[in-house]
């Protein structure tokens, strides 16, 4: 992170949540291969953040705990590639741009945080260069990014079908406690989608009516991610971070996206932050963070 503070070294920043698939249902395959889902998201108050100034010729910086990962990816960043297609889109107000990105979440852990990441970068340099697409033109950029990042754009809860693009809000959805939980192991999600048993699975359906977090716990828990069973064969630790999460007193965990980040939800932030602490003496070589999601009411 630069010496100053970070909303002093930049003039425009954006927050990139991470994105938490609360359930994810494959419910067929297009095709063209693309596997057909139905995903309840959510998304916590933890996250990368970036920064962006005008600059006389582009620059793209990393800090975080995770920024060294990314050192060298300038050819498939998903920053550099938003940058680029937005430019493309918008032309002459493109000037060049220093875009810094506080890497805080793991790479390719199952919780958007390459996608949030392009999200961000598309609503920061259109602060940044004073412009707006329309929202249709905008989700249509950010499908082109990827599946993901059409929901990050939008960063609040919903539930998204098809390969990602078909977005509903979920207003009622209350905030939860949580613990995210990774055991910095990679995690393939083209092996995982071939190791599934069965892609034809029954849809997401939201329950009319839900009121309060009980009511919306006991509708996430009946739910499934069913990523989960053939992440679990591909990272073993999967399962054993589960139930270290449920150790602690998780009211329900579940492996979000492709894995290998699972949530544990906690009755309070003070019970959430008591398992974080915990978690993190037993395995200091391990990532968990204790945080809050936001609800649908934001």
């Amino acid at each position: 992170m630069p010496e100053k503070g970070f909303a002093e070294a930049f003039g425009v920043t954006e927050e990139a949540r991470a994105k938490i698939n609360l359930a994810l249902h494959v419910t067929g395959q297009r095709a063209d291969g693309y596997h057909l889902l139905d995903m309840l998201v959510t998304f916590a108050d933890c996250g990368d953040r970036l920064g962006f100034l005008p600059a006389k010729a582009d620059a793209f910086t990393l800090s975080g705990r995770f920024g060294e990962t990314l050192a060298g990816d300038s050819g498939t960043n998903l920053v550099l590639r938003a940058r680029d297609l937005l430019r493309e889109a918008v032309g002459v107000l493109a000037f060049p741009v220093h875009i810094h990105l506080e890497k805080n979440l793991p790479v390719a852990s199952g919780i958007g945080g390459g996608s949030a990441d392009a999200a961000a970068t598309l609503r920061g340099l259109m602060r940044l260069w004073g412009m707006s697409l329309p929202a249709e033109a905008l989700a249509a950029l950010a499908l082109r990014l990827g599946a993901d990042v059409p929901m990050c754009v939008e960063s609040r809860p919903l539930i998204a079908r098809g390969i990602g693009e078909q977005i509903e809000d979920v207003p009622d959805l209350p905030a939860f406690a949580m613990v995210l939980a990774n055991p910095l192991k990679g995690v393939s999600t083209p092996e995982v989608f071939r190791r599934l048993t069965t892609k034809n699975n029954p849809s997401l359906n939201l329950a009319s009516g839900l009121t309060g977090s009980a009511g919306w716990l006991a509708m996430i828990g009946a739910a499934r991610n069913d990523l989960e069973p053939p992440a679990r064969q591909l990272v073993p630790e999967i399962a054993v971070i589960s139930a270290m999460l449920q150790g602690r007193g998780a009211l329900l965990t579940r492996m979000s996206g492709s894995g290998a980040t699972c949530f544990g939800i906690f009755a309070s932030m003070v019970e959430a932050q008591e398992a974080a602490t915990a978690l993190h003496g037993t395995r200091p070589d391990w990532y968990f963070q204790a945080t809050e999601t936001i609800s649908g009411g934001m």
